[in-house]
């Protein structure tokens, strides 16, 4: 399938052309404390830059060409750091609009209606997000593991209104296919296509015949823990080669969810270390082609799918 018009990036629309190797879930800055704490979001950049760019070099020169940046609003969303970090590697860095589920949502959001919180993601798509000038590239929003509450059915209902109004994709934190199958049923009702959808995190959902009816509508299944110490790639290089032998290579994306610099933390890592981005070209990718997977079906995967799916329509 043939893919036109652009990616919204940190330094404007980018034709897709441009692309080649894009990442679809990554992380460069991210609080977990949540936006309760004081000091929520806040670094001094230079210290984000020493940690973040070494990994950053190492990802350009593994020919990553496009990341997507996941941390959304309540997870630590800051933009003026990413724009730092955008001027200092050709990687083309992509930010969300949206929210993270309900315990991250900030207090001024909470009383927010569908339709006001709808327009709001759309105006940052589409003019700029705060004072920063710099549109969003996508909807990212998390639901519950057990969810979606009620609140987190507000978001997935304006999250669906915000893309129809931009031609953004959504992108949702799902960690079980009941509660993906959960979304899908709400989405729907309120008009979003199924190809407009992510599902984030199917590598936890051990039925991999979910997958398959994920695809059949048209929904991008996203394996996100390449190179992850606590996800068997074993399984998930099954998984993949699942998609492919069914006929469905064209609704598959693949990323690390690594990263990222913790303003919480000291030393700026995370708990347990920091992952960069060069697992999938390193290992994944090769253990792919050792099992019969086509240089042609790897780009698909790693250029077309997630170029395809982030595109914009002029």
């Amino acid at each position: 399938m043939e893919t036109s018009g652009y990616l919204q990036t940190i330094k404007g629309p980018i034709p897709v052309d441009d692309f080649g190797l894009i990442l679809s879930h990554e992380h460069l800055f991210t609080d977990l404390r949540g936006p309760s704490v004081s000091d929520y979001a806040v670094a001094d950049v230079s210290d984000v830059i020493r940690l973040i760019d070494p990994l950053l070099s190492e990802a350009y020169s593994s020919g990553v060409t496009g990341m997507v940046e996941c941390s959304t609003v309540g997870v630590g969303r800051n933009v003026h750091i990413l724009k730092t970090l955008s001027e200092i590697t050709p990687i083309h860095i992509i930010v969300p609009t949206g929210v993270y589920r309900e315990e991250y949502v900030p207090e001024g959001m909470k009383s927010m209606t569908v339709e006001d919180l709808a327009q709001l993601w759309a105006r940052e798509l589409l003019e700029g997000i705060e004072d920063t000038g710099i549109r969003a590239g996508f909807i990212k929003i998390s639901v519950s593991d057990e969810g979606p509450t009620p609140l987190e059915e507000r978001n997935l209902a304006a999250a669906s209104i915000a893309s129809q109004l931009t031609g953004a994709v959504v992108a949702s934190h799902t960690a079980n296919g009941i509660v993906f199958e959960k979304e899908l049923k709400l989405l729907g009702k309120s008009g979003l296509e199924p190809s407009s959808f992510i599902w984030v995190h199917a590598n936890l959902e051990p039925d991999t015949k979910k997958y398959i009816d994920a695809a059949k509508v048209g929904v991008y299944v996203e394996f996100d823990a390449v190179g992850a110490e606590w996800q068997p790639q074993e399984t998930m290089i099954n998984s993949v080669i699942y998609l492919l032998e069914a006929g469905y290579g064209e609704n598959i994306l693949l990323s690390h969810d690594a990263g990222w610099y913790d303003p919480g933390s000291k030393s700026g890592e995370p708990e347990g270390g920091i992952r960069g981005y060069t697992a999938l070209m390193d290992n994944f990718i090769p253990a792919l082609i050792s099992r019969g997977v086509t240089g042609e079906e790897i780009k698909q995967i790693t250029h077309g799918n997630p170029a395809r799916a982030f595109s914009l329509r002029l």
